[in-house]
């Protein structure tokens, strides 16, 4: 099993780069991709043509109220009744499962339950070659060990200093929640053209591999306004080719 998250302030397109992803590693015949949406504005279903599943924290909630009412029984364990609902909430597509995690955890939580889905999830992945995890802007799934390892981190920033310079606080952040990344790189989604020099100097001190430029296209733009799923994206499309030029890179380095 490889994961690949993606991490970014909102608004980079990690999402659009999620579902591009998802498609090309299924082209490469690295299917079945798990695709995890841990963002809780969830729109990764959108993005791939699939239907919006129930939630991971639904389950959580429902598994919740259910204890407290005692209406859980005593002819399953909890391990078992959690592993039910949530490999039935999975969404499943072409060479492509999805799978939604909802609002996270807060304060009160029924955190005996959380540790069990962390398993469950866990137990779950290992049986797809790929994970590819869509991740809210602060990462908030990642520093709650909803996956407990990653192989590779992408950050995605637009091509601003400010974004730049997010993506640097995100890599304090992950130091600091000590999330074990094997790998991480950075990502320049949306680029109109050339950089100016500012940004490119902010790019140079930053100290992150920058592994792709991803081209603004309008198509994107133009299947985003028809309700249209982002990876009918035509083969000719800039910024399809530079996410194939980006998986091909990846695959590479791992190998």
């Amino acid at each position: 099993m490889t994961t690949w998250a993606l991490a970014g302030k909102g608004g980079t397109g990690k999402t659009t780069l999620a579902a591009l992803i998802i498609r090309g590693l299924v082209e490469r015949g690295l299917g079945p991709v798990l695709a995890i949406d841990a963002d809780p504005a969830a729109n990764l279903h959108l993005a791939l043509g699939m239907e919006m599943p129930l939630t991971v924290g639904e389950i959580r909630e429902q598994m919740s109220q259910a204890a407290q009412a005692g209406q859980l029984g005593v002819g399953i364990s909890r391990l078992d009744y959690l592993d039910h609902q949530v490999r039935m909430a999975l969404e499943e597509g072409d060479h492509v499962d999805l799978l939604a995690m909802g609002r996270p955890e807060g304060q009160g939580c029924y955190c005996a339950a959380n540790h069990l889905l962390r398993e469950i999830i866990d137990n779950i992945s290992r049986s797809y070659p790929f994970v590819v995890m869509d991740n809210e802007a602060g990462m908030e799934h990642i520093s709650r060990r909803t996956t407990r390892d990653v192989d590779l981190l992408l950050l995605v920033s637009d091509p601003t200093v400010r974004g730049l310079r997010t993506a640097a606080q995100m890599v304090e952040l992950a130091r600091e929640v000590d999330v074990n990344v094997r790998d991480l790189r950075l990502v320049l989604n949306r680029v109109p053209g050339e950089l100016p020099a500012p940004l490119q100097d902010e790019l140079d001190t930053l100290g992150i591999p920058l592994v792709a430029q991803i081209p603004a296209d309008p198509a994107i733009n133009q299947l985003d306004a028809l309700g249209e799923p982002l990876v009918g994206l035509l083969d000719d499309s800039p910024a399809w080719r530079a996410v194939q030029e980006m998986i091909a890179k990846l695959l590479a380095v791992a190998a």
